[in-house]
């Protein structure tokens, strides 16, 4: 499974300062990941602020990154279906933040999950919640 962490093949995370650092199951067979979040020039507009944007595509990686680790063998996550975002404080060049990626519920076909930005000192900086397609492999 550590092919999913660091920027798990999605060479944005890692270009706008994000990384996936840990992963697991809980007792519940559901996944997380976590990560730090240290924003680039790229992610930032001229005024030193991360772009909305940006917020949604780790915040969406983080979500599929902890659905993929509940999943077994070659089932993955295949598309996002919905997903809400909001920005509740901004997040700055210069700062560092912590991630956070959890499943909801796991259901055969659809996965729900809840991933955060927070401050060093523990502060919401964003959040989000989304619903994503589940492909599973097919036994040989």
């Amino acid at each position: 499974m550590t092919r999913w962490l660091g920027d798990g093949g999605m060479g944005i995370i890692g270009a706008i300062g994000g990384s996936f650092a840990d992963y697991g199951v809980d007792g519940e067979d559901l996944g997380w990941v976590t990560g730090t979040f240290e924003p680039t020039p790229l992610a930032c507009n001229p005024h030193g602020a991360v772009q909305a944007g940006v917020h949604a595509v780790l915040l969406d990686a983080l979500m599929n990154f902890a659905i993929n680790a509940a999943l077994t063998g070659r089932d993955r996550t295949q598309a996002t279906i919905e997903m809400t975002t909001e920005l509740l404080r901004p997040a700055l060049l210069g700062s560092s933040y912590q991630l956070r990626g959890e499943v909801v519920r796991l259901t055969r076909q659809i996965a729900y999950g809840e991933a955060s930005v927070l401050s060093d000192e523990g502060k919401l900086v964003s959040r989000s919640t989304g619903t994503f397609l589940v492909h599973r492999s097919v036994p040989d």
